[in-house]
């Protein structure tokens, strides 16, 4: 079915819809910064996990990161290659599966290397260890997503890390970022550098972690390209990795969904459509943030209990039976009506893979506009979702 991408008026079911040409755009894109600055760019699964579109994806890229073992088997068994891997604790009853479908493993402390070392050599003879450490530097302003803000649970400060590391961690790894510009990284960088620089010769690679937005239309792309050569003048011995999820899925399909009621009360109109904030799109909630729907405006309010004054404004609100599930407020141009489209924008990265099925609530389709223009239904949830589950 060919569909109108500024309308999608051809569908009535809430659906996610990515965009292959929106796609393509940012892996050219993502691997260009890659052979420019000579580094590896690889995908993190826990922002982006559409496997059915992972040929795609093998076309600009070779490996991609996993933080679970569920994710591990993704990279193995789906995309084709093991995955470079960080948990903040490795499990007795999953390290060898891990080891078995990772090309790297970083530990999160010291004392999880020495646990699980030598046991995931056995599983894994070519297997790279790496190291998380914590340069107490983070520029993230939103708590939940700060991974060095203090008390943090990821990571080995420099005071903590022994002047000579063991003989087989082979690099170290560094998440400072959440959707950050290359200033950002370059200003972290420099506390990177002064806090462990003195170990890089004892290294072979170095990964600075995600939240690189490179595909964000304001990032300054050649910036970051000369931060990485000018780390490369320095340290030519380390091999550079990133690893960005938002950066592939960024701006590459909207959740569309329908208004399928409106109610009002004290003066707020709130139109309910037939999907969910707490359940289809959480990090609305969670962060929280607004999400830009099409062809309204986003009202800024402070007291979020009373409507501006004006016409065509909505709250809108989940279908689920949580009270708060609901966001507010948008202007439309004209009166909302029932059955007619809601189009929030920017919904596949993270959205996607942190979707639950709370209630019961009908999760939306998953589908891809191919670069014929034709919707291609990738996955289509039931009962038997929800059902098997609660198994």
């Amino acid at each position: 079915m060919r569909v109108n991408l500024s309308t999608f008026c051809e569908i009535h079911t809430p659906i996610y819809v990515l965009e292959e040409e929106r796609l393509r755009r940012n892996l050219s894109l993502i691997k260009s910064v890659a052979e420019r600055a000579d580094v590896e760019i690889i995908l993190a699964f826990k922002a982006y996990a559409l496997w059915k579109t992972f040929p795609i994806f093998r076309e600009y890229i070779h490996s991609t990161t996993a933080s679970s073992l569920s994710e591990a088997k993704l990279a193995f068994e789906k995309f084709g290659s093991p995955a470079h891997t960080f948990s903040p604790a490795y499990t007795d009853y999953e390290i060898d599966e891990i080891a078995r479908c990772s090309s790297h493993l970083s530990f999160n402390s010291l004392s999880q290397y020495e646990r699980y070392h030598e046991r995931a050599r056995l599983v894994n003879p070519e297997i790279k260890y790496g190291l998380r450490v914590n340069p107490e530097y983070s520029e993230v302003e939103t708590l939940l997503y700060n991974p060095c803000a203090p008390g943090t649970r990821f990571g080995v400060s420099a005071d903590k890390l022994p002047e000579t590391l063991p003989s087989d961690i082979e690099g170290f790894h560094c998440h400072c970022h959440c959707e950050s510009g290359a200033d950002v990284f370059e200003r972290t960088l420099a506390h990177i550098e002064e806090k462990f620089a003195k170990w890089f010769p004892q290294l072979k690679w170095i990964n600075f972690g995600g939240g690189h937005l490179m595909t964000r239309k304001d990032y300054d792309v050649l910036h970051l390209i000369n931060i990485l050569k000018g780390f490369h003048a320095r340290y030519p011995h380390l091999k550079v990795i990133l690893e960005p999820g938002s950066a592939f899925g960024w701006q590459t399909g909207p959740l569309v969904t329908q208004v399928v009621d409106v109610v009002e009360d004290k003066g707020i109109k709130t139109a309910i459509i037939n999907a969910s904030f707490t359940c289809h799109m959480p990090d609305c909630l969670e962060m929280p943030y607004m999400p830009a729907v099409r062809n309204a405006e986003t009202l800024e309010v402070e007291d979020p209990m009373k409507a501006p004054e004006g016409e065509h404004i909505y709250r809108i609100g989940g279908n689920s039976c949580l009270s708060g599930d609901f966001m507010g407020y948008w202007k439309f141009d004209h009166e909302l009506e029932i059955g007619e489209n809601v189009i929030f924008e920017d919904m596949l990265h993270y959205t996607t893979v942190k979707t639950n099925t709370f209630n019961g609530i009908t999760h939306p389709a998953i589908g891809i506009v191919n670069l014929d223009g034709n919707l291609e239904i990738l996955r289509e949830f039931g009962y038997e979702d929800y059902r098997d589950r609660m198994d």
